[in-house]
């Protein structure tokens, strides 16, 4: 851009590049340059959709996570958009606008209170310029979220510690399926029930039924263990050579992952077969018994 001010917008990107280079080559960490960095165009500040992709905030939390973010990128992620320039005073981007709101409830210099924008009504949030009715309500609702979410008390779990209780939990939904259903029942290291997952529907096919199917809940949920668990409409529980082949290559691609495959657990009509207890499978961990009588933990 030509002009007085795209000159300075020039040579201000080039300081900051060079100090980038000096940092990285010297070791030093470096800062978020374009975050702090006040770049001016001839319409006003760079728009956070001209800075570099890494350095947006929008960017940043999808690839590192929220718990990177400072509490002014998280709030300008809700705020969205800044002020735009008019009558010869700059653009303000929302990471500006956000630092702005900080400022206004803040309890003294350098200090930030998030709490105290949480107790404030939305009407005092819009005081703030580039905050309206809309902003101000988004900021108000995600705070009430993280509120809740603090007070959230965490559900009760059913511990699985043998293939009797999967079988008494599962059997009523499993025993009448018109067609065998696979499921992946994922376990926390204290054996309770953190999720139970449809992998598959129809006959098991080691061809269709693909290792990397059954553990991607396991890996997404960070799960200890794992039972796998279908059903035989024909009531008869017996493995068959599928049924075995299929256990095989999941303990085995288990073992890679690190995520234990404490049983495979075939439900009947009134019965089941579990691998563990029909010597199919080793018992892998003292947490797990095969049988229906639970083990004493020491």
């Amino acid at each position: 851009k030509g002009g007085k001010e795209g000159a300075m917008a020039a040579r201000a990107i080039e300081r900051a590049t060079v100090t980038f280079r000096r940092r990285r080559e010297g070791g030093t960490p470096v800062l978020p340059l374009f975050r702090d960095l006040q770049v001016h165009s001839g319409t006003g500040t760079l728009t956070i959709k001209e800075w570099p992709c890494h350095e947006r905030p929008r960017e940043r939390l999808r690839n590192l996570g929220s718990s990177a973010l400072s509490p002014r990128e998280l709030l300008a992620v809700l705020i969205e958009t800044g002020i735009p320039a008019a009558d010869g005073r700059p653009g303000r981007s929302a990471l500006d606008v956000a630092a702005d709101l900080l400022r206004a409830f803040s309890p003294g210099a350098g200090v930030e209170s998030l709490r105290r924008i949480s107790a404030a009504p939305a009407a005092a949030l819009c005081v703030v310029p580039g905050i309206g009715p809309a902003k101000a309500a988004k900021i108000k609702a995600a705070l009430e979220l993280g509120r809740r979410a603090v007070h959230e008390a965490r559900p009760e779990r059913d511990r699985l510690e043998t293939a009797r209780d999967v079988f008494e939990r599962m059997q009523l939904s499993m025993r009448d399926l018109p067609q065998e259903e696979f499921h992946v029942l994922l376990l926390s290291v204290q054996s309770e029930l953190m999720a139970d997952v449809v992998i598959a529907r129809g006959t098991l096919d080691t061809t269709l039924l693909h290792p990397r199917e059954v553990f991607r809940p396991a890996l997404a949920e960070s799960a200890h263990a794992i039972v796998l668990v279908h059903n035989h409409p024909s009531g008869e529980p017996s493995p068959s050579a599928e049924d075995r082949a299929v256990t095989r290559r999941v303990i085995d691609a288990g073992a890679l992952l690190g995520i234990a495959v404490f049983d495979h657990i075939i439900i009947g009509e009134g019965r089941y077969c579990s691998f563990v207890e029909a010597g199919i499978m080793t018992e892998p961990s003292e947490q797990w018994t095969g049988g229906g009588t639970k083990r004493r933990r020491r």
